[in-house]
């Protein structure tokens, strides 16, 4: 019996050290505006518009807390939602209703839970600020 539990203390023990030692090398997770400078490296802010065209939109992402990200290729949209945004997490899925083939900051976007599927809210938006990459030219 004593020997026995002397295996599991050691096996405790040891789970423990290996444990302590992946935490240790972990990288510290970004914060959702850190996520955002480093996606919007190289880019420029434009003036805010509001509306993007659906068509020319190829992906989008969210950023937690923060903001949703709309790539169209040479540029990305910014969104940061003018009520809801604290709602944002990156493992819900987008769920917007267009009444046209573009996406207005009067509109709203609903978040789903990507597991379950179930509503988890909506954001209201508000204008997208285009970032474009800055020509070498520009960057001298």
């Amino acid at each position: 019996m004593a020997k026995t539990a002397r295996m599991t203390g050691l096996a405790l023990a040891a789970g423990a050290m290996v444990l302590a030692g992946g935490t240790a090398h972990a990288k510290p997770r970004l914060t959702g505006e850190q996520q955002l400078a480093k996606m919007l490296e190289g880019r420029v802010a434009g003036e805010p518009v509001d509306c993007i065209s659906m068509p020319t939109i190829s992906s989008s992402r969210i950023i937690d807390k923060t903001a949703i990200v709309y790539d169209s290729g040479s540029t990305l949209y910014v969104q940061r939602p003018r009520t809801g945004a604290e709602s944002l997490d990156e493992d819900d899925v987008l769920v917007t209703k267009l009444t046209s083939s573009q996406l207005c900051s009067v509109d709203t976007v609903h978040l789903h839970d990507r597991s379950g599927g179930f509503w988890r809210g909506f954001v209201g938006l508000d204008k997208f600020v285009p970032y474009r990459k800055v020509k070498a030219a520009e960057a001298k």
